[in-house]
């Protein structure tokens, strides 16, 4: 996970990361902070076991770590997160010390699950499938306390758990 944790320690990572926190700080809605990345992550890359992907498990963590990152955009300034946060895992990857690089392949493979992790495309690539319906399988609807007052569609909401 040196990648992973070469993305964290990343000026602009913990800058944009430190603002959402502001900006959720006491919202009772789902928040996008460390535990729901990882939750998202480790859904995904147990998901890619199970369905047999040829995904690396670094790059599935990349993906999920980065997803959110762009969301204090969307509001401070009303730009669609998803579009933010691929702008902004772009530079990230893109200034990863020498030994961190990502291929060109994977590193678009990232920003592509990035800018769709919200609406699922019918030709949707496997790492953008995977992070739009781990990113979803997530939120624990069921024991939410602000679930009844929450706009997700019923049929996003999660009210039981699926294995």
């Amino acid at each position: 996970m040196k990648r992973v944790n070469a993305v964290l320690r990343h000026p602009l990572y913990s800058e944009c990361s430190r603002k959402l926190e502001e900006l959720e700080q006491g919202r009772i809605f789902c928040r996008h902070q460390m535990n729901h990345l990882l939750d998202v992550a480790r859904i995904a890359y147990i998901t890619a076991l199970e369905e047999g992907l040829p995904l690396e498990k670094e790059t599935i963590y990349l993906a999920a770590v980065l997803h959110d990152i762009g969301k204090y955009a969307q509001y401070e300034e009303g730009i669609p997160h998803e579009k933010a946060g691929a702008k902004i895992a772009e530079q990230i990857l893109d200034e990863l010390p020498s030994d961190c690089i990502c291929t060109p392949e994977e590193k678009q493979m990232i920003l592509t699950a990035i800018l769709g992790h919200r609406r699922l495309k019918g030709d949707a690539e496997p790492l953008e499938r995977l992070l739009y319906m781990s990113d979803k399988a997530s939120r624990m609807c069921f024991a939410c306390p602000a679930e009844r007052e929450c706009d997700w569609d019923e049929e996003k909401k999660n009210m039981e758990i699926e294995i």
